[in-house]
């Protein structure tokens, strides 16, 4: 009903009716603060006590390292909850199923997802900058503050694919679980709490093969404080890594479709 429906808009219905969903979304997480509130405080809250007060913000070169690690972190949680949890709780809730019988086209609800992670990662950069800027003494260049935002920004989308591989394969209460396996482990597997030159060598070596070591990196990259140079590296395995858990979703996708 919603595919045959479509092809009778115009190209401008259309853009309203993503960029609509796309609003929904966005506001209706913004109004559950069991998940707003922590994902915007808990990256701040991090940065304000271990770059700012600890970090002796002084000099600015510590300050300025953490925004690309915990500018990661941060923006790794409305991908991976926003995707892993909202999709199983939906899915299980029958929302899926009544959007497969209203008239939108068939990728608006996915358009929507990645949109609000990244608008809600956005927000948290803005917070991270702020924060660094007036109370840590990080000074960069326009087109580093822009780099960056924008490489944080659009790093959501491999932890918006590995949070739809979750949620299409998982029930709502094990993807919550499932998401905080992924997300805190990982974050300090790859270097965003502790920097990884104080790991032993084999867990530097595992951090390698983890998505948020390659987004920081990249982040890190931009402000000139990456410990491996090899820009090419980073963003090769960030594609690679988001085709690969795309089409382990799309199959999971299909399948809840399908019921």
């Amino acid at each position: 009903m919603n595919t045959v429906t479509a092809k009778h808009w115009s190209w401008q219905d259309t853009l309203g009716v993503y960029l609509r969903e796309a609003g929904f979304q966005f506001w209706e997480l913004v109004r559950m603060p069991g998940f707003s509130l922590p994902t915007l405080a808990f990256p701040t809250m991090f940065y304000l006590f271990f770059g700012l007060i600890f970090g002796h913000s002084g000099s600015g070169s510590i300050t300025t390292y953490m925004l690309g690690t915990y500018g990661t972190f941060g923006i790794m949680a409305p991908a991976l909850f926003g995707f892993g949890v909202s999709v199983a709780m939906e899915h299980e809730r029958g929302i899926l199923a009544l959007k497969r019988v209203v008239p939108l086209p068939p990728m608006a609800y996915l358009f929507a997802k990645v949109v609000m992670a990244m608008l809600f990662a956005l927000v948290i950069v803005i917070l991270l900058f702020v924060l660094g800027a007036v109370f840590g003494g990080v000074v960069l260049p326009r087109r580093e503050w822009l780099g960056l935002a924008a490489t944080l920004v659009l790093g959501t989308l491999p932890f918006c694919a590995l949070g739809l591989a979750v949620g299409v394969r998982t029930s709502g209460q094990a993807s919550a679980a499932i998401s905080n396996l992924i997300y805190l482990p990982m974050s300090f597997l790859s270097g965003l709490w502790v920097p990884l030159r104080f790991f032993p060598h084999w867990l530097q070596e595992l951090a390698t093969a983890l998505p948020a070591y390659h987004l920081a990196q990249l982040s890190l990259g931009i402000i000139h404080m990456s410990d491996n140079s090899s820009f090419q590296q980073h963003l090769v395995y960030l594609v690679v890594f988001t085709i690969v858990f795309l089409w382990i979703a799309q199959r999971g996708w299909r399948r809840i479709q399908d019921r």
